[in-house]
């Protein structure tokens, strides 16, 4: 098992990867404030209130009626907020830290947002047609951390990430052997894993929008399958 804790890959265009910092703070604030790290009674409301169920989406069932719950397109968007406890927090969390600002600084601050939301559409619809009958919420900002997975593994598959192996061993790895086990882990669970809490076709579907947004989203000049990055290039900074 690989955890990725930094990457050495420096920024080219931006001076600070502000919306990735933000998002990281914004999740950690919902988490913390509104779902209360952990009270039970909390945690179900807001899940209830903005999380995705395929089965409410597609008209299948409705939710309770005279509690307030957030318009049923927009819980594509609010249910990548809303995590179920403090690891699925924090593992989400630590792949947008590491990975998302040099995505952000491939395609600038404001294509970036839009990138990060439409790779939870992307993430929540794979979701839905796979379940569409489905009572249970969906809810956490995997389909858009997979995104981001897929845009740094297009964009820099050389740069090497230092990571924890079993949790405890630091070594440098490239990239592609990182990602890339990640995801033929996420396909291999999609096929053959058994039913669980995780949605592996959530995480498919934020991987399949990253990969083509990226292509699209990235600024012009900016490199696919860059190789191994210069840590002595200067920076340009632009917003």
């Amino acid at each position: 098992m690989f955890v990725p804790f930094h990457d050495q890959n420096p920024l080219r265009y931006i001076r600070f990867p502000w919306v990735t910092r933000g998002l990281v703070v914004l999740n950690c604030l919902v988490f913390l404030i509104y779902q209360r790290a952990g009270n039970a009674d909390a945690e179900a409301a807001s899940v209830m209130a903005f999380g995705l169920i395929p089965s409410t989406l597609a008209g299948i069932h409705i939710r309770t009626p005279g509690i307030y719950h957030a318009p049923e397109y927009l819980t594509f968007i609010t249910s990548s907020f809303l995590h179920g406890d403090i690891w699925h927090l924090a593992g989400n969390m630590l792949f947008l830290w590491v990975f998302g600002d040099n995505v952000e600084d491939a395609m600038g601050h404001i294509r970036f947002i839009l990138f990060y939301f439409l790779c939870a559409i992307g993430g929540g619809l794979a979701h839905v047609m796979v379940e569409p009958g489905s009572d249970v919420a969906l809810i956490g900002a995997s389909g858009s951390v997979a995104g981001v997975i897929a845009a740094y593994l297009l964009l820099h598959p050389r740069v090497k990430i230092w990571v924890l192996l079993l949790f405890r061993i630091p070594i440098r790895l490239r990239t592609v052997w990182v990602l890339g086990f990640w995801i033929l882990l996420q396909l291999y669970n999609f096929a053959f894993g058994a039913p669980g809490e995780i949605s592996w076709a959530a995480h498919l579907g934020g991987l399949l929008m990253g990969a083509v947004l990226v292509l699209f989203f990235r600024r012009p000049g900016v490199p696919l399958l860059a190789r191994q990055v210069d840590e002595e290039m200067p920076v340009d900074p632009v917003v």
